[in-house]
């Protein structure tokens, strides 16, 4: 029996949101503040019931409509009950026992094997129409209080709400009616679970590991240690005594004997004066001391992890944050499999549901890898007791970490947007492969490139898809370089810059050689605002021949060229003539997929030449500053070719660069303290500052 999805309405920025859940783990990824948290929360308060619902958590839509609601003159008479909303969408098959569900059932029909319950915090019109006389008299309350005492600032509507929401919103729990042959939800067929007196607990148990944890390596602290009497204390309680529980317990029987003989020497002094006090009658009753070690007690207090180093035994607390946060997420992992086992007398729950939140906190990249490698087989042997009884473990982990996600399984992920201000969606990573149907070649590349490099674009708001190595090395500082003018002129204008610095931004900088196309799916898919730099590869006849006498179409100046080979310009401004390539305006390689918009970058013409790659353009308009460390650069060849003025930057790149990548490093290397001695070419300047706009 596992939960195949869940609906959110109107839970913070959950405000019209589904999730799908696999069989066993999901992993839930997405930029800060888009509900992930929020997922946790709303199970924890329906599920577990242990906090309650304030204002604060409904969505600001759904605040809006309801306070708008509240002052209006009009009362409708079509008022639907209104608030926050949970489905949980249950599946099970014949090998499920069903004896915990049956109440729950809406369908007997065998092929209908989904069960849909209902959580929902809301209010009904009864008690709206009572909110609205309600607050009306608190405002003629409030008013009376500012004519009173005119400093006095009078309560508005969310101040009411806040203070008296609990008078007028309750929970429901229900079991709604599924219908299959329209996959759709029946709300005005249900069992009121209350009403009825169905309880939940023994259908799902709902349990998780905060990333607010309290792991420290303060010396006093001791929060390794402190677990394993939890550990003891759960293992105890438990229907699956081990052997070593049983021989903890005659061993301290044995001790307490023992200690129970010493002590008799030891206090017979301060028996001696109870006796003398007339504390003890002759012949009456007698006190003895004794030793009554308590095996939870004795663990609770005496137990110390250490860690051994060259045959020293040291303190926990020696140990980094990071080791600490993965033994203590074991620990407790151990300690909440052992709350879903329950007691021998009590069978566990039909489903256990178990989130974990930020595995990564204070852990390097390594050791992310070793959790997400590991967690599946620690967590896929699921529930299971001594006596036979087994259940499956569902568990969703939230992390940021690109480490994690690059060593993931792809179709476990869950990629959570932010659509709009107030609402997110989450996609599953794994329905993208019905998008490259047409070459499926496509998807497994796009697939291994993003689970051994480069996941942290799931991650990001804005992507740079570069071509290689030379642009990877650049890019960073060219952003720094753009951020530094833009300061400047600015400040000469004064004038205030209305965008972040591109280095204050979440920009991740991909890299994808020849293949930007395959990547636009992607990127639709994760809404990314993208930039493509890329050459445009001029190619035409230069006179060279084949051993037939045609022509040879290659690559050349843009000057004498026909077309272009760039794939990346052929795929996204297909159709464009050659003529126009070479002129388009930035406005006109602007491209909106699916709402998602990318922007193509590539040489145009500067200072009255039209460079054909990146190390052309740079050399054409820095050649001074090359010509002038020409001996210094290590990636340079044929260095007199700069001597004679005649050859152009074409042929300097093209005979002079040994290798990109060291041309690239010695441009940095070679820079002053502001990068101040060199150019960015206008294409990757101005795609850059089309970059930084929100």
């Amino acid at each position: 029996m596992k939960i195949k999805k869940i609906e959110v309405e109107n839970f913070r920025l959950l405000k019209d949101f589904s999730m799908d859940l696999e069989d066993e783990l999901s992993l839930v990824i997405g930029k800060n503040n888009t509900g992930k948290t929020s997922i946790l929360t709303i199970l924890d308060k329906f599920l577990n019931e242990k906090t309650k619902f304030s204002y604060d958590d409904f969505n600001i839509d759904f605040k809006n409509e309801l306070e708008g609601l509240i002052l209006s003159v009009e009362t409708s008479p079509n008022f639907l009950d209104k608030g926050v909303k949970l489905k949980l969408f249950i599946e099970y098959n014949e090998a499920d026992d069903l004896s915990n569900v049956s109440r729950v059932l809406m369908d007997l029909n065998p092929d209908n094997n989904k069960i849909v319950l209902g959580f929902e915090h809301k209010i009904n019109y009864d008690d709206f129409l009572k909110i609205r006389s309600d607050f009306t008299i608190f405002s003629a309350n409030e008013i009376a209080k500012n004519a009173k005492k005119q400093e006095y600032k009078p309560r508005e509507l969310k101040d009411f709400l806040k203070q008296e929401m609990d008078k007028y919103f309750r929970t429901h729990k229900m079991s709604f009616e599924y219908n299959i042959s329209n996959d759709a939800v029946n709300e005005m067929n249900f069992i009121n679970l209350d009403k009825e007196g169905i309880g939940i607990k023994d259908i799902i148990s709902f349990k998780y590991i905060s990333a607010r944890r309290d792991v420290t390596n303060k010396e006093k602290e001791n929060t390794l240690s402190k677990q394993t009497s939890s550990l003891y204390k759960k293992e105890e309680d438990s229907s699956d005594k081990t052997q070593a529980t049983e021989n903890f317990k005659d061993q301290l029987s044995e001790t307490d004997s023992t200690l129970s003989d010493i002590y008799k020497d030891l206090f017979k002094g301060v028996i001696k004066k109870v006796q003398d006090f007339g504390g003890i009658k002759l012949n009456d009753t007698e006190i003895a001391i004794i030793s009554t070690l308590q095996h939870r007690e004795l663990l609770e207090g005496n137990t110390t992890v250490v860690y051994t180093h060259d045959d020293h035994k040291l303190p926990e607390h020696y140990n980094g944050l990071g080791y600490m946060n993965l033994i203590s997420m074991i620990f407790e992992i151990e300690i909440l499999v052992q709350d879903f086992k329950r007691d021998k007398d009590k069978k566990p729950a039909d489903i256990n549901l178990l989130i974990i939140e930020e595995p990564e906190a204070h852990t390097h990249p390594q050791m992310q890898y070793v959790f997400i490698k590991n967690i599946k087989k620690l967590l896929g042997e699921g529930v299971i007791r001594e006596d036979g009884i087994n259940r499956p473990l569902q568990y969703i982990i939230t992390t940021h970490s690109s480490h994690i996600v690059a060593d993931s399984d792809f179709d476990d992920i869950k990629y959570l947007k932010a659509n709009g201000k107030n609402n997110v969606t989450a996609k599953n990573l794994n329905d993208l492969r019905k998008q490259y149907d047409a070459d499926p070649s496509q998807y497994q590349f796009l697939k291994q490139y993003l689970t051994i490099s480069r996941a942290e674009i799931f991650f990001a708001d804005k992507a740079v898809l570069i071509e290689g190595d030379t642009e990877r090395i650049l890019i960073p500082t060219f952003m720094r370089k753009v951020d530094l003018e833009e300061a400047v002129r600015l400040k000469s204008e004064n004038k205030e810059d209305a965008f972040l610095p591109l280095l204050s931004q979440n920009i991740s900088i991909i890299e994808v050689g020849a293949y930007s196309q395959i990547f636009e799916k992607f990127i639709a898919f994760l809404g990314v605002k993208s930039l493509i730099l890329t050459d445009i590869d001029a190619k035409g006849d230069i006179g060279n021949k084949n051993k037939d006498g045609n022509p040879i179409i290659e690559a050349c100046q843009v000057t004498n060229g026909t077309e272009t080979s760039n794939t990346a310009l052929l795929h996204f401004l297909s159709g464009t003539s050659w003529d126009d390539l070479k002129t388009l305006t930035i406005e006109k390689r602007i491209k909106v997929i699916d709402g998602m918009t990318i922007c193509l970058c590539y040489q145009q013409v500067e200072d009255s030449y039209h460079a054909r790659s990146f190390e052309d353009a740079f050399i054409h308009i820095n050649r001074a500053f090359v010509d002038g460390k020409k001996e210094e650069f290590q990636g340079l060849k044929n260095r007199n070719l700069f001597d004679d003025a005649a050859n152009n930057a074409f042929v300097l790149a093209d005979k002079c660069i040994k290798k990109k990548t060291h041309f690239a490093l010695d441009i940095l290397y070679h820079s002053d303290e502001k990068f101040g001695n060199w150019n960015i070419p206008a294409y990757i300047k101005n795609g850059l500052l089309w970059l930084k706009e929100d």
